[in-house]
């Protein structure tokens, strides 16, 4: 599955850090571009349960594909919920069925530092993500 030219920018940005610091600084740099959500949007019907943290997930059509966006109560987890929403974005509900989570992560040089219940929430998150694609 080919990268999108945002993906391929973030995989360049992640990899060019030498060592789990650096990335974990990007990381949270990348948290703070997420399109804020309303009070409104943060209600449980949008809640991705499975996640210790709090995190939420909306999702729009357009131009036939989903737009998603996301937010956390947890630092480290907003730049995850960021780097995932890069990875997504251009995605075709097939594309997304079938996106492997984990390789994305190795790609980027975070899987290693991912505990398990972060990498439950954010398969959570995706499991999530492909049951909207189905629904919308």
């Amino acid at each position: 599955m080919s990268l999108s030219v945002a993906a391929q920018e973030t995989l360049q940005a992640f990899t060019a850090c030498p060592g789990w610091e650096q990335r974990a600084r990007l990381l949270m740099q990348w948290g703070e571009r997420l399109e804020p959500l309303s009070d409104a949007e943060r209600v449980d019907e949008h809640r991705v349960h499975g996640c210790e943290s709090l995190v939420w997930l909306v999702a729009e059509r357009r131009d036939g594909r989903l737009h998603f966006r996301a937010g956390s109560d947890a630092r480290l987890l907003r730049g995850l919920l960021a780097v995932l929403l890069v990875r997504v974005e251009s995605l075709s509900d097939e594309q997304l069925a079938s996106l492997d989570l984990a390789d994305w992560f190795t790609q980027l040089g975070l899987q290693r530092q991912l505990s398990p219940s972060r990498s439950n929430g954010l398969n959570a998150v995706l499991q999530r993500m492909r049951t909207l694609a189905r629904e919308n």
